[in-house]
């Protein structure tokens, strides 16, 4: 391992709903010389996400929802894509201050899919996209029975949250074809076929 990081300075460019930070820092690099950077980072606080597994049905329980970026990015394969809608894990921001993860994966559990979870298990904590973003995911698995629906879910008000169930065995064919888009179902779709076995 490489030498400790110095923060020299470090400017907040942007502070609207997501966060730009410019920092300069010293560390002495691998080949034993002190390396001067400056950097932006997209500072986006800690998340979570969990991918249910409802054993009455036999089936993950997932969101759909519609992500602008998902559209920009399918646009430089097929610049006249209308597709922005993403198959995901229920996720969501860590709030501030003095919730913790496990409250907070339970909180956005209930919120975004109605499920009441109680004890869900830590598969990884991990960064999003470590060359530009200070994002950390604590990534949970739960099982979930239909009676642990209490709530509607969809979200927030201002969320437009789908509620996908689909069934084990497609998750793991769309695994094993390449097609889950999500890092976060990708990473939990290998631990789940990987624990069943």
């Amino acid at each position: 391992m490489s030498g400790d990081a110095i923060i020299k300075r470090h400017r907040r460019n942007y502070d609207g709903f997501f966060k730009i930070d410019e920092l300069d820092v010293s560390f002495v690099g691998g080949a034993g010389r002190t390396v001067e950077q400056t950097r932006e980072v997209f500072e986006r606080g800690d998340a979570v996400a969990a991918l249910l597994l409802n054993l009455d049905s036999n089936s993950v329980v997932l969101v759909e929802q519609f992500r602008v970026p998902a559209l920009i990015g399918r646009r430089r394969d097929e610049p006249a894509s209308a597709d922005g809608w993403m198959t995901e894990t229920v996720a969501g921001m860590i709030d501030p201050g003095d919730e913790t993860p496990e409250a907070a994966v339970i909180r956005e559990t209930r919120e975004e899919t109605g499920y009441q979870i109680r004890h869900p298990r830590l598969i990884a904590k991990f960064f999003s996209s470590p060359g530009g973003s200070s994002e950390r995911i604590f990534l949970y698995f739960a099982e979930v029975r239909d009676r642990d629906r209490v709530e509607k879910g969809g979200g927030l008000e201002d969320e437009d949250v789908k509620l996908v169930h689909l069934a084990l065995p497609a998750l793991l064919d769309r695994l094993a074809a390449g097609s889950i888009e999500d890092p976060k179902l990708l990473i939990a779709a290998c631990w789940l076929r990987s624990h069943l076995q």
